[in-house]
């Protein structure tokens, strides 16, 4: 478990019952260990900050930005949080909140190679329709 401030502990309870559009629809698609098995959180605080979703296993970050994230003191603060994050190991992964709402099964492939590659579980792009296919059973004898 990641050390986070105390402090964070209510401001990420209420930020998970205030939840944009696009963290909403996101979510939709993490929860419930829908991608490789692997648990996602939702506002989560590590060390000073609030994460958007988090994933302990793959130590994995990804954040949902807004308009207001393309103003240059906002990139420098995402800036100096990413590189933050990274010498904890973690990767942090951003989209844009149009790209979460309208570019769903993008982002959703990338995440999954993401935590793929983190992981060290082999790449197999199977995909049906923008939909990951599960790869057929081993057929060999048994015991």
């Amino acid at each position: 478990m990641e050390a986070y401030n105390k402090k964070l502990k209510e401001p990420s309870r209420r930020l998970r019952c205030e939840m944009t559009d696009a963290e909403q629809h996101l979510w939709g698609r993490l929860r419930r260990k829908q991608i490789h098995g692997v648990q996602f959180n939702r506002q989560k605080p590590i060390l000073d900050y609030i994460v958007d979703f988090y994933c302990a296993k793959a130590k994995l970050v990804i954040e949902l930005d807004g308009s207001q994230h393309y103003e240059s003191e906002h990139r420098e603060k995402d800036r100096v949080r990413d590189e933050t994050l990274a010498e904890l190991g973690l990767l942090v992964l951003r989209y844009d909140n149009r790209q979460a709402l309208l570019e769903t099964e993008a982002v959703l492939e990338d995440i999954y190679a993401k935590v793929e590659e983190r992981l060290g579980i082999p790449l197999a792009p199977l995909f049906l329709r923008g939909r990951r296919v599960a790869p057929p059973f081993f057929q060999g004898g048994g015991v």
